[in-house]
């Protein structure tokens, strides 16, 4: 088993729901169809450790999902994982087509430029319903947005943890 940082966060619980111990979970995944099918989830235990959960069922709600955990029988048993990370295994995420990755992977590359030059570190990964996200990368210069496009980003390379992408404009020194 991965520590509980490792694994893939794909949701929070957000509250209890109902009065049989179910949670209301808000996905913060790319792919919420997952939650249906979802047998197996984690959250991380008082002491850091991954704790496993069994999905018993679940279904969609208000837009969230509504997870009936095997265990979890009561609003105060649902009440004590309000506000936990709800997370799974990498081995249980789809594979993706050559080129295309999922935001957990790309967060915590070091940024170079062509050059070798660091930029910085992917912080975030932000959906902007443009055909391209944006990648916020902090670095020497600052806060720098940069767009997961061809123009911009020319490798990633996940086994070194670095993405090779073309200097800003704004960013180039005069």
């Amino acid at each position: 088993m991965a520590p509980f940082r490792d694994l893939v966060l794909v949701g929070r619980v957000v509250k209890p729901h109902g009065r049989r111990g179910e949670v209301a979970v808000q996905p913060v995944s790319d792919r919420p169809d997952r939650f249906p099918t979802l047998r197996r989830a984690f959250v991380e235990s008082p002491g850091g450790e991954a704790r496993e959960l069994r999905v018993l069922r679940c279904r969609p709600h208000q837009g969230r999902f509504v997870l009936a955990i095997d265990g979890v029988s009561t609003i105060d048993e649902a009440e004590t994982l309000r506000g936990l990370e709800v997370r799974i295994e990498e081995g249980e995420l789809a594979a993706l087509p050559e080129g295309s990755y999922y935001h957990h992977q790309l967060r915590g590359l070091r940024v170079e430029d062509e050059a070798g030059t660091a930029i910085g570190v992917v912080d975030d990964v932000v959906e902007t319903g443009a055909e391209a996200r944006v990648l916020v990368v902090h670095g020497p210069e600052g806060e720098t947005l940069l767009p997961f496009a061809a123009g911009f980003v020319t490798a990633v390379d996940l086994a070194r943890g670095c993405l090779v992408a073309r200097r800003p404009e704004y960013l180039v020194a005069d």
